[in-house]
């Protein structure tokens, strides 16, 4: 299975960093669902982690949020994102966790509102997860 990013999808920060990621993960090995979607809330049940102010990052039957899934995301990223995420994983996850935190807090006023989401271009929308992966 491939790795999954859950991510809030009424953010458009949130929106912002798939775009970020879609477009540094040369490979395309990521896949995406909203934690609202009906595949992202049936990931969330499954791995017993709440809906809420974080990323999840689903990777070989493991959940990680937090700063352990960005740094994780961007360790599978082209240079220099992956050495920036491998040295990240040299701060101490609570400090980590404080800054993804105060991030998180802010998220909503860090990007600009805006009336609806722009839908993400198709092969993109081909990397989000309808149903659930075997």
């Amino acid at each position: 299975m491939p790795p999954i990013i859950l991510f809030d999808g009424d953010c458009l920060f949130c929106h912002a960093g798939v775009r970020w990621v879609a477009a540094r993960d040369r490979k395309a090995v990521f896949r995406f669902a909203s934690q609202q979607s009906t595949v992202g809330r049936a990931l969330l049940e499954k791995g017993n982690v709440p809906a809420g102010d974080t990323i999840v990052l689903i990777e070989d039957a493991r959940y990680y949020i937090k700063s352990d899934a960005v740094l994780r995301i961007g360790r599978r990223l082209v240079w220099p994102w992956n050495g920036l995420a491998a040295a990240g994983f040299l701060v101490p996850r609570p400090l980590r966790d404080f800054v993804y935190d105060q991030i998180a807090v802010r998220r909503h006023r860090l990007i600009r509102r805006q009336n609806r989401c722009p839908l993400p271009p198709p092969e993109l929308r081909a990397r989000f997860l309808d149903e659930l992966p075997r």
